[in-house]
């Protein structure tokens, strides 16, 4: 998993302080949640001593002078932090937050007491402060998350872990606010399942931008071998994946295919995508374009097949969550007569990432359709032991809204001998997040990732942007 250390980062800093309490704390505990802050490559945004007594906020002045201060960064700060080194004054803390109107993660953080400094000049009372701030932010409607432990010194091992998990949901919230997916084809006839409302998206930011598969076909029926692009893409194909016993004319296809979509993608301003594949590209076109979306979700641009658009968001998701790439799989088969294991598989694009050894072949079940010469491009290979986060998105459209469910599990080292890219799966209570999945009516393709980063993708996608979203817990 990706660590704090991220030059993206930006917090507002809230440090409460009231005056009926030590307020040499609040100089102290700005100071020491700095310091931990810039030490983790975060950037603080927060007020001074020179702005506001201590750089703290109690009063409604220097609340106001706190919120103006964070509508300077109002595009750069991806979350804000409410320290309270003492008791803190709540509605200071929550008319600074309401009038920043930033709409971006808050973490509440306490300073614990130690019972060896209980008297009048050292006593915080923060354990009690806490309960009034989030009474307070919730009487105000701003949604806030909370660490692990009420109260939680910011040099302890149990906020720096907090604080990882923190910053994730920052980044998940910041990456699905404004989104722009990339629709490369017409959604497969035969898989009604990926269908998905642009409305109920677009409502919740995330604009779907598509391009029919015919323009696509197009502009590389217009590239020559050596365009440039082709050559570099070509150039690039072989540097990612062994490409033995692969025809030189199927992959200079793949690279012009690579080319153009890479091109249109930076015209529109592109995060991620999905692909028309099921069976257009290979009767019309003479290849599977796995190895080239591959490509993009190794470089962190998720893109799914069958044009799932919702499928990809739960890739993208769960990569804002951990830094690392994500796949769309589906929930393929089951393994033995093991309740709680499963085959999840595709035919494949999952990036290089996943595989503990991976090749370029042809992919065999459209093969025996359209003809192998016609499926060069897969990535084929046996899914590496690791951690598993999964997650899957959709529009509920009777309801107006999204909804979804996320989870962790396993890769394991389970043999399994098959084709395509596939691994064996162990998650705590499957069968009871497969009926689930089916009473609910939910696809079954799933986004994964090799990480354990769902509380991430839970907090942010419930919290703050007001999904419905399921945790499966086992």
């Amino acid at each position: 998993m990706s660590t704090v250390n991220d030059p993206c980062l930006k917090v507002g800093l809230i440090v409460g302080n009231r005056g009926f309490f030590p307020d040499h704390l609040a100089a102290t505990g700005r100071e020491e949640m700095i310091r931990v802050l810039e030490e983790s490559g975060i950037e603080v945004v927060a007020l001074t001593p020179e702005e506001s007594k201590f750089g703290a906020v109690e009063t409604f002045e220097e609340a106001k002078r706190c919120a103006e201060l964070f509508k300077r960064h109002r595009e750069s700060i991806d979350g804000v932090i409410v320290t309270l080194p003492n008791f803190g004054d709540e509605r200071g803390i929550a008319d600074a937050l309401r009038r920043a109107d930033l709409k971006v993660p808050v973490l509440v953080q306490a300073t614990p007491d130690a019972p060896g400094k209980m008297t009048i000049a050292d006593r915080r009372d923060s354990f009690c402060g806490k309960m009034s701030a989030c009474n307070n932010l919730k009487q105000y409607r701003i949604p806030y998350s909370l660490t692990t432990l009420h109260t939680e010194a910011p040099t302890s091992p149990e906020f720096a872990k907090d604080l990882l998990w923190f910053m994730g949901v920052c980044r998940v919230v910041r990456g699905m606010r404004n989104l722009r997916v990339g629709a490369i084809g017409a959604r497969p006839a035969a898989f009604n399942t990926v269908r998905f409302s642009e409305k109920i998206l677009e409502e919740n930011g995330i604009s779907t931008i598509t391009i029919d598969l015919s323009e696509i076909l197009g502009r590389i029926d217009r590239m020559k071998d050596t365009d440039a692009a082709a050559e570099n893409k070509l150039e690039a194909i072989k540097k990612y994946v062994s490409t033995k016993d692969v025809p030189a004319p199927s992959l200079m296809k793949m690279a012009k295919l690579g080319a153009v979509i890479d091109g249109w993608m930076r015209e529109q301003d592109l995060s991620i995508s999905a692909v028309q594949c099921w069976t257009s590209l290979e009767e019309y076109f003479g290849v599977v374009p796995c190895t080239v979306m591959s490509m993009m979700s190794e470089n962190l641009m998720s893109s799914a097949c069958e044009t799932d658009i919702a499928g990809v968001i739960g890739m993208h998701a769960l990569r804002l969550a951990s830094g690392t790439p994500s796949a769309l799989l589906d929930w393929n088969n089951n393994y033995g007569d093991d309740p709680n294991k499963a085959v999840c598989f595709h035919c494949s694009n999952l990036p290089k990432h996943f595989f503990s050894e991976v090749k370029m072949d042809f992919q065999e079940i459209i093969a025996g359709t359209v003809g192998k010469l016609n499926t060069f491009g897969t990535c084929v290979g046996r899914v590496k032991p690791s951690p598993m986060s999964f997650a899957r998105f959709s529009t509920n459209d009777s309801a107006g809204g999204m909804r979804g469910y996320v989870g962790e599990g396993r890769f394991t080292e389970d043999p399994l001998l098959t084709f395509g890219g596939a691994g064996v799966v162990e998650i705590p209570g499957l069968q009871k997040l497969l009926r689930y999945i089916c009473e609910t009516g939910f696809e079954h393709h799933v986004a994964a990732n090799l990480s354990h980063t769902a509380a991430m993708v839970h907090e942010a996608t419930t919290k703050y942007l007001g999904w419905q979203v399921e945790w499966h817990k086992g």
